[in-house]
């Protein structure tokens, strides 16, 4: 049985979002069940834990998540709630061109579920504009021993 996966997507200009596709495509004919969920609109209570989130953003402006996942990261800011055990991982898209907010947004992400009680499940993935490589296709990489990892930690818990 797979990985009941959902994965949250913040963008301006679509990248985030190829690369969520990427990875549902990949992670689906793997047999996980994936689904895609843009940021607009949302609030912290699109948190269930019985899934594993995937936080997939970009960084916009200076160090900022973008507009779409603005009021989901204000309203975890604010409203707190308690999301402990809850898993989830991160890939965040940014250039290293723009040092000082590298992949910022995904960090944003990391650093407010950390804080309210979430585990992040392996190193987030970072992809770098700069690099000349292409993120919907590192993204889906990378994913795939991302979810190798909670495929060992279900069967550790059986």
């Amino acid at each position: 049985m797979g990985v009941e996966l959902s994965i949250l997507v913040g963008t301006m200009t679509g990248t985030a979002e190829l690369c969520a596709e990427e990875i549902s495509d990949q992670l689906s004919a793997a047999g996980h069940e994936v689904e895609i969920t843009l940021m607009d609109g949302l609030d912290s209570s699109v948190f269930d834990r019985s899934r594993i989130y995937l936080i997939c953003t970009s960084t916009y402006g200076q160090g900022d998540v973008p507009d779409n996942a603005m009021a989901l990261y204000e309203d975890l800011k604010s409203a707190r709630p308690d999301l402990t055990g809850l898993r989830y991982g991160v890939v965040a898209l940014g250039d290293r061109t723009y040092a000082q907010t590298f992949t910022f947004g995904g960090k944003c992400f990391d650093e407010i579920l950390t804080e309210l009680g979430a585990s992040r499940i392996g190193e987030m993935f970072q992809h770098d504009a700069s690099s000349g490589t292409i993120p919907e296709e590192e993204s889906a990489e990378w994913s795939l021993a991302w979810v190798g990892r909670l495929e060992g930690d279900k069967e550790q818990a059986a």
